[in-house]
């Protein structure tokens, strides 16, 4: 019989939020997985549709929490993190099904790599198409999936490091999470594995793409590529940049920066959702008290200087299909990508 550090709990949460039948598909796939020793966690964030009822009639295993309020995807999870009883968890969005192996493998993975964040191979549901072979950090405060839309080939059948590890499922350690931090609420929902990534990487934890694992995954059930979505992209692509940049480091790529702003504000205004983009302006002016407080905690743990981390980050940029027709997409990775390397020659 395997020892209990041979055979570790797993405490996988899955935060819930009016996910419906996806949710027991979900939970269904997980009770099909092969390595047996896990406890399944369900927070739910006051969902109407009564999806967290009939899974815990259905799987009466589970632990259930109900949250009184949508307390977004970050403390949502760390709801879930708090009441884990395992040594390490896996944080799985809703909206997926798991292949039985992949808790075996991302187990494996954290075994020969050590201390990290470790996502599975990602493939979008009822086909072999990729949703992410590893998330990839950019200089203006972007994050992108590696391979987004292309055909699963064997291409990306390597494990390598990656910029940070998918929300949709993101593998850890309890240990690793008390030296890193919990998802920062403020951030509510949108680059929460972006921010956590980046500040495991501050303090030399890398991520890690496993492509043994596999799972398939529903992205955006909930605002698909909404104007509320891209809000929440741009409100916390600046809370980042200002709170895990120095001073020195945000003076340096202030003069690309700008240009960024502008081509981005151009392209709300082509979406038709410029009211967001102001929008996300005005709430990180009125929480600069809460960001500079940030900064100063984020800096004090720093160990990884920010020349040494931009150093790994990709000047090219993955811009979904589906946002803009590919001539804008084209042009728009152009000019980040010249940004990106002439940003780079004055860190």
């Amino acid at each position: 019989m395997a020892s209990e550090h041979e055979n570790p709990l797993v405490s996988i949460v899955i935060l819930n939020y009016n996910a419906g039948d996806l949710l027991l598909d979900c939970v269904e796939s997980i009770f099909k997985t092969k390595y047996n020793n896990f406890e399944v966690i369900v927070v739910d964030n006051a969902s109407k549709d009564y999806s967290h009822i009939k899974c815990k009639e259905k799987f009466d295993k589970i632990h259930l929490i109900e949250n009184k309020e949508n307390l977004g995807y970050c403390e949502g999870n760390n709801i879930g993190i708090r009441e884990a009883k395992g040594d390490f968890v896996a944080i799985l969005n809703p909206d997926t099904k798991v292949e039985s192996n992949w808790l075996e493998e991302l187990l494996k993975a954290y075994n020969k790599n050590g201390d990290g964040l470790y996502q599975p191979k990602i493939l979008a549901f009822e086909n072999q198409i990729f949703e992410s072979a590893g998330n990839m950090l950019h200089i203006f405060g972007f994050g992108y999936p590696k391979c987004r839309g292309s055909a699963d080939t064997g291409q990306y059948n390597t494990p390598a490091q990656i910029g940070y590890a998918s929300g949709a499922c993101l593998f850890t350690s309890i240990n690793v999470l008390d030296k890193i931090g919990l998802f920062d609420p403020f951030v509510f929902l949108y680059h929460d594995d972006l921010d956590l990534g980046w500040r495991a990487a501050q303090i030399g934890i890398r991520s890690y793409y496993v492509p043994s694992a596999t799972i398939y995954h529903l992205a955006s059930y909930n605002f698909k590529w909404s104007s509320q979505k891209f809000y929440w992209l741009e409100r916390n692509r600046h809370y980042c940049l200002l709170t895990h940049y120095s001073k020195k480091t945000l003076y340096k790529i202030l003069p690309s920066l700008i240009i960024v702003e502008i081509m981005v504000f151009f392209f709300y205004l082509f979406k038709g959702f410029i009211k967001m983009k102001i929008k996300a302006y005005v709430d990180i002016i009125r929480n600069r008290k809460q960001i500079s407080k940030k900064f100063h905690e984020l800096e004090t743990k720093k160990i990884i200087s920010d020349a040494e981390l931009i150093k790994t980050f990709p000047d090219d940029m993955l811009i979904p299909g589906q946002l803009s027709i590919n001539v804008i997409n084209r042009i728009f990775n152009f000019f980040l990508s010249n940004l990106s390397r002439i940003a780079k020659q004055f860190i």
